[in-house]
């Protein structure tokens, strides 16, 4: 056997793996290459490509389901919501207490179960564009997304993926900032950009982590979606399941690309309470990379538990309020709302 022969069989070894989720259920400093296999570049294209479909199980039985699919019981569960509040001048108010918040569930008012105002690990996706146009631009948004982990806390797990026509896991979970930079700098010619398939896998990814429940993605392109096979609602509701992640986009569009993508980078980070920046330059994305890492450690954590739900519906709308002495306005971001049948997938 030679030794493209060999580079072949290792590759579909680590596509095989990926499919069944072992790839997933890394401890927090491996990688997902074994140790004695040097990373592949992703002009190659013989990385383990994350699949959109790459937890699909089998079709959920009678008694609950099967690993991989989302089936909601009929009884209610917990919610739990994430939350960032700004005040009238657009600054973190991080000293709130319980009392100022109000939660509510298809229009009707919730009861918080539980709410805590502290700095937990989290599980971190870093999903970067890897099509040609963003060769120039990525020794700075590598350096941007390792300052924001060197500022994140340092139990943090975090992922790379590098997506075109289709997303690559080119770093699984670990808080090695060594091992993250080298999956930073893998660059790619290929011209595709597959954004809505990178979220979904990604986003089914962070799944495979049941150490942290907080999740996070940080999604950074230049282009509009041109190649996925999932939309943008289906990437929007994939985005609005139970204990889905909190999306953060930085979008370095150029003129022409400003109403699409744009639009759709705001749409997908408004729905989970994230945010979406558009800088006018390089220079700028660092800044916003460490006031993201400020903005995750700053966060509320909200618990309620459903008590009037609309059984006939879907999708429950979610809005949540903050009042306190000294504020005029508080502005709360959190997740738009939840579906409680089954995910989209």
């Amino acid at each position: 056997m030679g030794l493209g022969d060999c580079s072949k069989l290792a590759s579909a070894v680590i596509v095989l793996l990926l499919a069944t989720g072992a790839l997933g259920q890394s401890t927090p400093s491996s990688t997902n290459q074994p140790a004695n296999l040097p990373a592949q570049s992703a002009a190659q294209q013989q990385q383990p490509s994350i699949q959109p479909d790459l937890d699909q199980g089998p079709p959920a039985n009678q008694s609950g389901g099967q690993e991989g699919t989302f089936v909601f019981k009929k009884q209610v569960e917990e919610v739990v919501l994430h939350a960032t509040v700004v005040d009238q001048r657009g600054e973190l108010a991080t000293h709130l207490d319980r009392s100022a918040f109000s939660v509510f569930e298809d229009g009707l008012p919730q009861t918080i179960t539980s709410f805590r105002r502290q700095d937990v690990p989290v599980a971190i996706g870093v999903v970067v564009d890897n099509s040609g146009s963003m060769r120039d631009k990525r020794d700075e948004v590598s350096r941007a997304v390792l300052n924001m982990v060197r500022a994140s806390n340092p139990q943090d797990e975090v992922f790379v993926v590098n997506f075109n026509r289709n997303p690559y896991l080119d770093q699984d979970f670990t808080a090695d900032v060594g091992l993250l930079e080298r999956a930073l700098h893998q660059v790619s010619m290929q011209g595709s950009t597959a954004l809505y398939d990178a979220i979904v896998a990604s986003a089914r990814h962070l799944e495979n982590n049941p150490r942290l429940d907080k999740k996070v993605l940080l999604v950074i392109t230049d282009g509009q979606d041109n190649m996925s096979r999932e939309t943008l609602l289906e990437a929007k509701q994939a985005l609005q399941q139970k204990n889905a992640p909190t999306l953060y986009a930085i979008g370095l569009l150029s003129n022409e690309m400003q109403y699409a993508g744009r639009n759709a980078l705001e749409k997908l980070a408004d729905v989970t309470g994230g945010a979406a920046f558009f800088p006018t330059s390089l220079d700028q994305v660092s800044d916003i990379t460490r006031s993201l890492a400020h903005d995750i450690r700053s966060q509320y954590i909200i618990t309620y538990q459903p008590h009037v739900q609309n059984q006939s519906a879907n999708y429950h709308p979610i809005r949540v309020e903050a009042h306190a002495p000294g504020y005029a306005q508080l502005t709360v971001r959190t997740r738009s709302g939840i579906y409680t049948g089954e995910s989209v997938r």
